[in-house]
């Protein structure tokens, strides 16, 4: 079984977890459960249920708590944003910020507020009706709005 359904299983459980390792980890789990419940198996059909096993365990990895995974040393460090950002860093950022700031406010009323709250402040959209007692359904059609002036004068200054 292994041998007719290895790349298979392996492409399904690469394609739901994303990564390499993890895909390995669940293709040797999904043969570990066939060859566990090959008693249960009713002999219709093996490549499908072989194709189920490995997707419910995939799935069920996915859903698992990540509290339970033990990071390994790279994926930590690759995962985690280093919180002290250079001085260079620190300076293009504000920078970005200004500009940013300043094409929020060159946008014609109400977009221009809308734009600062949601795209500088990153206020969510219900906040942001909550804040100026509006409709979020109203709010979302001026972001969309917002977005689009804001990717224009992007665009224009290069």
């Amino acid at each position: 079984m292994v041998d007719n359904y290895q790349n298979l299983v392996f492409s399904i459980c690469y394609k739901i977890t994303g990564n390499y390792f993890d895909a390995e980890d669940m293709t040797q789990e999904t043969f570990l459960s066939a060859y566990k419940n090959y008693s249960k198996f009713d002999g219709k059909n093996e490549k499908a249920w072989i194709c189920r096993i490995a997707t419910n365990k995939c799935i069920d990895f996915k859903r698992k708590p990540l509290k339970n995974q033990v990071p390994t040393e790279e994926s930590f460090f690759l995962e985690v944003k280093d919180r002290n950002d250079s001085i260079e860093e620190s300076v293009i950022n504000a920078e970005l910020k200004e500009e940013l700031f300043k094409k929020c406010n060159g946008l014609k009323p109400p977009y221009d507020q809308i734009a600062l709250f949601y795209f500088y402040e990153e206020l969510t959209t219900s906040q942001i009706a909550d804040k100026l007692n509006r409709n979020e359904k109203t709010v979302q059609t001026q972001i969309y709005r917002a977005k689009a002036m804001l990717k224009k004068l992007y665009e224009g200054s290069g």
